[in-house]
């Protein structure tokens, strides 16, 4: 892993759109991986700024997010295929067609989780994932207790992420989808290049868990050790409860991008 604890987000921006813009001007039909929420934000405002000043271009690429709910209507806001497309690649050049999403209404989903694999497969694989971390410890939507080698599945939210996501919805649990489609831990390992971001102090156990606690199904991240190409990208309260901070920042001083 590659720690990396930043000052704020526009430091966490400008290095994970350093990573983007990199991997697209030397491979411009690349598959980048798009998470949704508010962390990965910073990075794709930085982005669609330096598309817009001509420094780097989707136009030949693909896209995969890593999830969605489960029976959203389709013009639902909160929908991930909607808040990526608005967030992101509508203020880009990625062409709609090559942006894909789980499908979260289809009639058969356990279909369309393997369909969503399979496709990301004959993609060639994605180049680079950009990931959240919830406060338990999950990434996309693999909750704890899931298993660490996981497809494409249909997963339950549980009470905690549910509760954490309210604030997309009025802050009304009620309105919060109780199922998801994920990618699982087993294919979003397979990804090329891993960035993670997390901010926040109500992040800092998880981040702890993540890089330096055991290899455990009960915090789902920290299979991301096993990965030869993964940068965790923190703010300094995320990065609160590392007990090797100081190696880390070492670390990242002395090492080029």
């Amino acid at each position: 892993m590659r720690i990396a604890i930043l000052p704020d987000n526009e430091a966490i921006g400008k290095v994970g759109a350093d990573l983007i813009e990199e991997l697209f001007n030397r491979k411009p039909e690349a598959i980048l991986g798009l998470a949704t929420g508010s962390s990965p934000l910073p990075i794709y405002q930085e982005v669609i700024r330096r598309h817009r000043g001509g420094k780097v271009s989707f136009a030949k690429g693909r896209a995969f997010t890593l999830d969605e709910y489960v029976g959203l209507p389709v013009e639902h806001p909160q929908r991930y295929r909607n808040f990526i497309r608005q967030e992101f690649t509508d203020q880009v050049d990625f062409r709609d067609e090559e942006v894909n999403s789980p499908e979260g209404n289809a009639e058969d989903l356990a279909q369309a989780c393997a369909d969503y694999d399979q496709a990301i497969k004959d993609a060639g694989g994605v180049d680079l994932q950009i990931l959240g971390i919830g406060s338990d410890g999950h990434i996309a939507f693999n909750e704890p207790g899931g298993s660490l080698a996981s497809r494409t599945h249909v997963g339950v939210l549980t009470e905690q992420t549910r509760t954490d996501n309210a604030r997309f919805f009025d802050d009304d649990l009620n309105q919060v989808p109780t199922h998801c489609v994920t990618q699982g831990l087993g294919t979003i390992m397979e990804a090329r290049r891993l960035v993670l971001v997390a901010q926040g102090d109500n992040k800092a156990e998880a981040v702890r868990q993540m890089v330096e606690g055991a290899i455990s199904a009960h915090w789902p991240a920290t299979i991301m050790q096993m990965h030869p190409d993964a940068w965790i990208l923190l703010d300094e309260q995320a990065a609160s409860k590392l007990k090797l901070s100081d190696y880390y920042r070492e670390v990242w001083e002395k090492s080029n991008l």
